[in-house]
């Protein structure tokens, strides 16, 4: 076999971008009709989106894929958390309820959002990461091309169903505040970490396909352990960054609180107002 390389050409197989091409032709048919009727989507929420993309186009087309298909469990455990975890946040940032409404209109796709409530998304989500990693299952989508996109298609769709409640592109259960989202976020590193820790301390290859010779100096070993790592670091990072944005909202909701209940608004009014990001479209006090 030819020694791995990262100048490895980006491929561009039709099950792997197409689904990419015509989600983003989509989206921007959506942002340009918003934008002629006077209802333009936000900067910020455009970048998002196509930030997502990137990194979608990153994973299946680079080549990462490859490499991680043919050599590297690291490197396909890299494709996995930008797949799973980093491209579907950027994708549900850079959504909102106006650009779904065609969507959502769709009657089996309104009966849809229940999958996204925070008791259903967590354990799916969950369930589809270890499920995945089952070396019967893993190998089976290193094999085959079909069963891969499966794969690949989870992933990405159960890891926006994970983000959805922390996000609320659509309004979450009323109960599900700040507080909630901490303690959600929590979880879902929890349950990440503990498979972390089981690619972590192996002696040898989990999965058929790497159980070869040292390449690039990487023992099959230390390749299930640096997928690990991988796992471990990426979770921290996107954690971090995650809770560090919760409590400098819990903070700024405790303000808009205190200062509209002093101003005289309705404490339920208040509630909901301050909940939903809407404080500024409150009436007069009471």
């Amino acid at each position: 076999m030819p020694s791995p390389s990262l100048l490895t050409p980006w491929s561009f197989e039709p099950l792997q971008i197409v689904p990419t091409v015509v989600v983003a032709y989509l989206y921007v048919r959506r942002t340009r009709t918003l934008a002629r009727e006077g209802r333009p989507v936000s900067g910020w929420r455009q970048a998002s989106f196509w930030t997502g993309i990137g990194l979608v186009v990153l994973a299946l087309n680079s080549p990462i894929d490859a490499l991680g298909e043919e050599h590297f469990f690291f490197l396909h455990m890299t494709q996995h958390v930008l797949l799973g975890d980093l491209a579907p946040l950027f994708f549900v940032l850079g959504l909102n309820g106006q650009i779904l409404r065609p969507v959502l209109a769709l009657r089996p796709v309104e009966r849809l959002r229940v999958l996204a409530h925070p008791f259903v998304a967590l354990p799916l989500w969950a369930l589809n990461l270890y499920v995945w990693h089952i070396p019967f299952l893993y190998d089976a989508a290193l094999h085959h091309s079909t069963v891969h996109a499966l794969e690949h298609f989870c992933f990405f769709t159960f890891g926006c169903l994970m983000w959805e409640p922390v996000v609320e592109t659509l309004p979450a259960p009323a109960w599900f505040g700040t507080g909630w989202k901490v303690g959600y976020v929590f979880l879902v590193r929890l349950l990440e970490t503990v498979l972390g820790y089981v690619f972590i301390w192996p002696s040898g290859a989990c999965y058929s396909p790497y159980r070869h010779a040292p390449e690039w100096g990487i023992a099959p070993a230390h390749d299930l352990n640096l997928g690990g790592v991988v796992m471990m670091a990426e979770g921290s990072i996107v954690t971090l960054s995650v809770l560090v944005w919760l409590f400098l909202r819990m903070a700024a909701e405790g303000e808009t609180r205190q200062r509209l209940l002093e101003e005289g608004y309705d404490p339920r009014q208040v509630s909901r107002a301050v909940r939903y990001g809407r404080a500024k479209d409150l009436g007069a006090p009471r």
